[in-house]
């Protein structure tokens, strides 16, 4: 089975998710082997929730423990995701404001109990992407790119190297490396700041935007903890796309 690569609960519509179950349970209801389906599934889809729930719900446990868990592990990721773009936002804000980038990375290790990493190492690591973008050979897809999937220190090391490249040549120079950015969040909000939106403005807007990803996020979640649970549960089609259309307008 192949790797469905824009299966991103954080970034993906709504609909597109109802789809995707929708698609599962297509899959689950013309073979006989509907446990294989969802142990290949489950071994494939990049969606750690959703591989989660499938690995869940599909086992022995009864309903309410299986959403107990779905819920405690929907709050886990959305700490994370809140977090991850939380350090987005400050990054952003120090692009537009022309912020000193130590201060920046002292702001951005103030939101975990201890730096993911020591400062002389960030700057030496954030310093290695100002130079690796230089050569004519370098992957800029892999080495410009911002994503929630970043792990804790690999994401502060990418978003200081764009504070410390807008202090050096000036934010409009980030401009061509916007094409390179998977995360819509951190790609519009440094469009925003190449084009010159005050630092204060551009951080109040990005915070209310990230609360509503957060929220709608949460909804999707929701809404794949009530249809694995009724693939489970052999719902009939027609019932499921009920289930999912009572989460869209």
């Amino acid at each position: 089975m192949e790797t469905n690569r824009d299966l991103d609960i954080l970034e993906m519509p709504l609909d597109g998710l109802a789809a995707y179950w929708l698609s599962l349970k297509k899959l689950w209801d013309s073979k006989k082997g509907a446990k294989k389906v969802i142990e290949d599934e489950a071994a494939h889809t990049p969606e750690p929730y959703i591989s989660y729930l499938l690995n869940t719900a599909f086992g022995e446990l009864p309903e309410h423990v299986v959403r107990k868990l779905a819920r405690i592990k929907r709050e886990t990721f959305i700490a994370d995701w809140r977090r991850k773009i939380e350090l987005m936002r400050i990054a952003l804000y120090a692009v537009a404001a022309g912020e000193n980038p130590r201060i920046t990375l002292i702001r951005m290790d103030s939101r975990f109990h201890a730096p993911p990493m020591d400062e002389r190492k960030a700057f030496d690591l954030a310093g290695g992407v100002f130079a690796a973008i230089k050569d004519t050979s370098a992957d800029l897809p892999t080495l410009l790119d911002v994503s929630h999937k970043h792990s804790h220190d690999r994401l502060v090391v990418k978003l200081l190297f764009y504070v410390i490249h807008a202090r050096r040549e000036g934010k409009q120079s980030l401009a061509p490396f916007i094409q390179f950015i998977r995360s819509p969040y951190f790609a519009e909000g440094l469009s925003l700041a190449v084009d010159g939106f005050d630092a204060d403005f551009l951080a109040n807007h990005l915070d209310r935007v990230r609360n509503e990803a957060l929220a709608d996020a949460r909804r999707k979640m929701r809404l794949s903890q009530d249809m694995v649970l009724g693939i489970r549960d052999k719902m009939a089609y027609a019932d499921l796309l009920r289930m999912a259309q009572a989460y869209m307008l």
